[in-house]
């Protein structure tokens, strides 16, 4: 269902990327993973919770043998901000040494997250390590990362919608959506 503002927690949000943006931006992705990883069996590490709906479309995009995985980290909690400390909740459970990774994530503002992220996968000595990023708030980043596979960059928004949520909530929409102050 398209619709054009939702309410969360009070808030009004406006429709910022649509159902069908995200979809063909995802299959654009699915082709280049793809083309680049060709004679490889990738490794998806989902970063919990707000990345299982754009793993679970980018895989299904990606015409090649692979796998996935999930960790879990909160930098969040319930803020519209992250607290800029970051807690590993869930630990992957594959072996990843001299595999080809691919953590996937829903947003990078700050970068903090992926940068403890991207230390903790180089720990298990994979042949290569690279980002999926569904969002990645360019204005907001804080420290020097290469995302190889950015869906959409924006500026400096709160969003929710298609895993992203407010306090947990507004994970289930299939589209993105802005807060509208």
């Amino acid at each position: 269902m398209n619709k054009e503002t939702v309410m969360c927690r009070g808030q009004r949000f406006r429709l910022y990327l649509s159902e069908e943006q995200i979809q063909q931006r995802i299959q654009e992705l699915g082709a280049q993973i793809t083309n680049d990883y060709e004679g490889k069996k990738p490794i998806l590490i989902g970063v919990l919770n707000g990345a299982f709906m754009f793993l679970a479309d980018l895989i299904r995009a990606i015409d090649l043998d692979s796998e996935i995985d999930f960790i879990k980290l909160s930098s969040y909690g319930d803020a519209k901000v992250s607290s800029g400390r970051v807690h590993e909740l869930k630990s992957i459970d594959a072996q990843i040494e001299g595999r080809h990774v691919i953590v996937v994530e829903d947003i990078v503002d700050t970068g903090l997250s992926m940068e403890f992220m991207m230390q903790r996968m180089n720990e298990y000595k994979p042949a290569s390590v690279e980002v999926a990023v569904l969002l990645h708030k360019y204005e907001a980043t804080q420290v020097d990362l290469d995302l190889k596979y950015v869906a959409f960059p924006v500026p400096n928004l709160f969003v929710i919608g298609y895993g992203l949520d407010y306090g947990q909530l507004a994970r289930n929409l299939s589209q993105i959506y802005v807060l509208d102050e």
